[in-house]
């Protein structure tokens, strides 16, 4: 009886709630983070499928923009033809209007001349006055002609006019549509040197100056060597690899290119290359191909050497000589 008043004692522990309720937090808190995960995706398939449609509806754009650019020049190469058309026929007609101007002054002559010796004679036989009268016809005939000759000309002004207007207004036109491809252009350029400065921010010897993304070659390259360090061959891989995401969404038809360019300091070369023009040349050639091993599409490459001719810094100091051996990277049109 002793033993059964134990176990049925009141002070007796009892943990099984506490754990009850302590699986229970649990659950709430893990079903609070699957919704909250579940929202989060949820938001962002939105924001995902809203960037998709304005991507699309950019490309639309673009597309339009190319039909009416080409429809714009094709309608200038026709104008052009006709103005050259209407030129031509304006100065043979010109040439018409100064011959028969030539022929109306010697027939007027001619009739002063008969007037005169008409006049001297003091009469006037019937051939005489036949040929007068034939020779004012004749003149006439010609005022007629050369005025009929004064209103084409007029005609040709005019059209020559309104082609003028309309080629200007075509001119303004793909003013437009290039100035529009440029800035295009930018924007992809922008965009690929923003995701480079944000991957190299802490890397020393990287800058970006003006439209170019500049690596001083002490960290691509050993002193007047073309040869990539292991630091460098990472450096140019993930400069390739963040090129070609920004690339993929460039449009196929923009005449766009990555160029390269090799630069060298003036002191004189000691190494295997006869100059700083093959230095600079061959740097950015490796450059390029390492860009190709790494999957850029080698027909928007482009590799220069521009030797010590660009210099950065115009000093006689070491600092200034580092700086000036460099390699860019521009993204351009061709």
């Amino acid at each position: 009886m002793a033993r059964r008043n134990r176990r049925s004692s009141p002070n007796t522990l009892d943990a099984w709630p506490g754990y009850v309720d302590a699986l229970s937090t649990l659950l709430m808190v893990v079903t609070f983070v699957l919704l909250v995960f579940v929202l989060g995706q949820a938001f962002l398939s939105v924001s995902l499928n809203r960037r998709t449609h304005t991507l699309d509806a950019l490309r639309q754009q673009l597309s339009a923009l190319e039909r009416t650019l080409s429809m714009t020049q094709d309608r200038n190469h026709q104008l052009d033809a006709m103005v050259a058309s209407l030129t031509t026929e304006r100065n043979r007609t010109k040439a018409q209007a100064d011959a028969l101007t030539a022929q109306i002054g010697t027939l007027t002559g001619t009739i002063a001349q008969k007037d005169q010796a008409l006049a001297a004679a003091g009469q006037a036989t019937q051939s005489d006055q036949a040929t007068i009268a034939q020779l004012k016809s004749q003149l006439d005939q010609l005022n007629q002609q050369l005025q009929a000759i004064g209103q084409a000309l007029d005609i040709a002004k005019k059209d020559m006019a309104a082609r003028d207007a309309q080629i200007t207004d075509l001119g303004n036109k793909l003013n437009v549509a290039l100035a529009d491809r440029v800035n295009q252009l930018k924007r992809y350029r922008s965009e690929f040197f923003g995701r480079l400065r944000d991957i190299l921010k802490n890397q020393q010897g990287v800058e970006i100056v003006g439209d170019r993304f500049v690596f001083q070659s002490s960290i691509l390259f050993p002193q007047g060597s073309a040869t990539l360090t292991p630091e460098g061959e990472r450096e140019i891989a993930t400069l390739a690899h963040t090129f070609k995401q920004v690339s993929s969404q460039i449009p196929t038809d923009i005449p766009w290119i990555l160029r390269i360019d090799g630069h060298a300091d003036r002191q004189p070369i000691h190494s295997a290359f006869p100059s700083n023009w093959e230095l600079s040349s061959a740097r950015a050639i490796t450059v390029v191909r390492v860009l190709i091993h790494e999957g850029v599409d080698p027909r928007h490459l482009a590799a220069t050497g521009f030797a010590d001719f660009q210099p950065l810094d115009n000093a006689d100091t070491p600092a200034a000589y580092a700086r000036n051996r460099r390699i860019e990277f521009r993204l351009t049109d061709r």
